[in-house]
């Protein structure tokens, strides 16, 4: 069975955005909240919450997407997640 690539959004607590990638969304989530393996961008902004998730069949589709959303400004990110 192929993974499915996941692009994320987070909105996190001081307002700030963060974009990334995984296979696992429920699994990458709980680590930007409670775990030591979330990422360090994300430790001193906890919680964060999903804004936006996007599915692609392969990681290098997903990774474009990633470095697309992450060249948004700020309203172009929030534009992503509003329109859900």
């Amino acid at each position: 069975m192929e993974k499915r690539w996941v692009v994320y959004l987070l909105e996190c607590a001081d307002g700030t955005f963060y974009a990334g990638s995984t296979t696992d969304i429920a699994r990458r989530l709980t680590e930007h909240n409670s775990s030591p393996k979330g990422a360090k961008y994300t430790k001193a902004r906890r919680p964060v919450v999903l804004r936006y998730k996007k599915a692609f069949a392969s990681r290098s589709l997903a990774q474009k997407h990633e470095a697309a959303v992450k060249k948004l400004k700020r309203a172009g990110k929030q534009e992503l997640f509003s329109k859900r």
